[in-house]
């Protein structure tokens, strides 16, 4: 089954650098079959029947041993991204991919972290969530935005990676293309 790995917060300035080369030799080495990666900022597609949750700990061990690095790694099957996609809570307000996140959970939230964050919802701005993710329209971008802010903290009780509306449709693409 085609999986895809969501690594949070390597690449991001000078921190958790990984060169995407040795990232797909790492999983490789740990067993993972026909791994790809897309951008540098730690989206990997592979083959696997594995469970996400045991997919995403492999994964996150792999990159312990060979980098030293503890990075969170949420998990997604093609399936399920193909969902998200389709889903688009949002698709009647976004209309900049770019401004356009998708926040990927490895746990549902708790109600109380969903109304906290609907409470910083800007009146341009607009929020969706799912059982495992959040759409957060942005049309002025995040610089000043409270509800960026309160998601991308990392303070939800959940591990959270997030990705713009372009890469989790290149992503889709990517993982659906078997050749």
């Amino acid at each position: 089954m085609r999986q895809v790995l969501l690594l949070r917060g390597i690449n991001v300035g000078s921190h958790n650098r990984i060169a995407m080369k040795e990232l797909r030799a790492a999983l490789a080495a740990g067993g993972l079959s026909d791994v790809r990666t897309y951008l540098q900022s730690g989206n990997v597609m592979c083959d696997s029947d594995a469970a996400p949750a045991v997919l995403a700990e492999e994964g996150r061990r792999v990159i312990a041993v060979a980098f030293g690095l503890d990075i969170p790694v949420i998990v997604r099957s093609r399936d399920e991204l193909a969902g998200i996609v389709a889903s688009d809570p949002l698709r009647e307000v976004a209309s900049d991919p770019k401004r356009y996140l998708v926040s990927f959970l490895d746990v549902e939230l708790e109600q109380a972290a969903l109304d906290s964050l609907s409470g910083l919802v800007a009146p341009q701005e607009r929020l969706a969530a799912t059982r495992l993710e959040l759409y957060a329209w942005h049309p002025d971008g995040v610089s000043r935005s409270k509800l960026w802010n309160a998601i991308a903290a990392g303070r939800l009780g959940a591990s959270v990676t997030t990705r713009n509306w372009s890469t989790v449709t290149s992503l889709l693409a990517l993982a659906s293309d078997q050749t």
